[in-house]
């Protein structure tokens, strides 16, 4: 039997699983809502027979896995509600943006015992998932740390710009959309991540979220990961994780490609896929389903989406002490 699942939220991030849940064959789409009447539009010429319900609550009695795709701040009102009606949960991130009220949502969700994970698209990937290997083997040797380095020329980027929320502070910015992917990453590999530093630039429209990012970051060994973000300037896209060792070093751009340094330039690992993006989201299905049926999964926790948002925040907020940001 396939699961039945429900997507509330149908911007970006909600059209996209709805086309890729569509392709799977471990899921049913029976309920689709949003409270834009052009973002169901916009679903529907992706899946014409999708039923479209009138209401959120319709949406998660209509299902047995609830997708929130939603901005982050009505995630928590649509996941208790699920999570009291005995739903699975997927979860878009950021888990929130108020740290206490995704503290409060989390030990609420674990009191409900569903099937609950949040939507870090690198958790089930072959980059993760060859990195961390390499790392067990020891062919990277001691790590040394890690570099964030994102560059765009807008924001939101070309392809984001229907998400009109994405640009305020309140909401939106690179930060809680993109870094926080490779925060999670690092913590995966390096554990729990410590701020000790953040200086964020915002503009003089006091609404609009962060230009500009700079933070340092250690762990628990005491390797440093080092942040830096900027928005503007003729240029393309750049966005990579670099996981440094004393032998060899790995870098992942653009979420899916994995490229290895011994000291000089970084050559690719593997050929690109395709549509490496596909390839991603039905990893993340792949274990999804395994979640929903009780089995070991490789998606993100509720505690490690906890631990990235505590980071996150404090990052946007400026950060200059070792507090807050140590535990979730």
């Amino acid at each position: 039997m396939t699961i039945r699942t429900a997507i509330i939220g149908l911007g970006i991030m909600g059209r996209r699983m709805l086309e890729h849940l569509e392709k799977h064959p471990h899921y049913t789409v029976t309920a689709i809502w949003d409270p834009d009447k052009g973002a169901c539009d916009a679903a529907l010429t992706l899946a014409p027979d999708a039923r479209l319900v009138p209401s959120a609550d319709a949406a998660i009695q209509a299902a047995d896995l609830v997708y929130l795709a939603c901005p982050p701040i009505p995630r928590k009102t649509y996941a208790l509600a699920a999570a009291a009606s005995g739903k699975a949960i997927f979860l878009e991130k950021p888990l929130g943006v108020d740290v206490a009220e995704s503290r409060d949502m989390v030990e609420r969700l674990k009191a409900f015992d569903v099937p609950v994970a949040v939507n870090f698209t690198q958790a089930a990937g072959a980059a993760l998932a060859d990195i961390g290997s390499a790392v067990k083997a020891g062919d990277l040797g001691d790590l040394v740390g890690a570099d964030i380095i994102l560059t765009y020329a807008q924001w939101p980027r070309g392809w984001q710009q229907t998400a009109d929320w994405l640009r305020f502070r309140s909401e939106g910015g690179m930060t809680r959309e993109v870094i926080s992917h490779f925060l999670f990453f690092s913590e995966r590999i390096l554990g729990p991540l410590t701020l000790v530093w953040s200086q964020p630039d915002y503009p003089l429209d006091q609404d609009l979220c962060e230009t500009h990012i700079a933070a340092r970051l250690t762990s628990a060994q005491g390797q440093i990961v080092t942040v830096m973000g900027s928005i503007g300037g003729a240029q393309p896209d750049r966005q990579e994780l670099t996981i440094k060792g004393a032998k060899a070093s790995r870098r992942v751009s653009d979420f899916y490609r994995d490229a290895q340094s011994t000291g000089g330039d970084f050559t690719a690992l593997h050929k690109d896929d395709a549509d490496p993006r596909a390839v991603s989201l039905k990893a993340q299905l792949d274990d999804l389903a395994l979640l929903c049926a009780g089995k070991p999964n490789r998606l993100a926790t509720l505690d490690e989406a906890l631990r990235v948002q505590v980071l996150v925040e404090a990052m946007l907020a400026g950060h200059r002490t070792k507090s807050d940001a140590t535990t979730a």
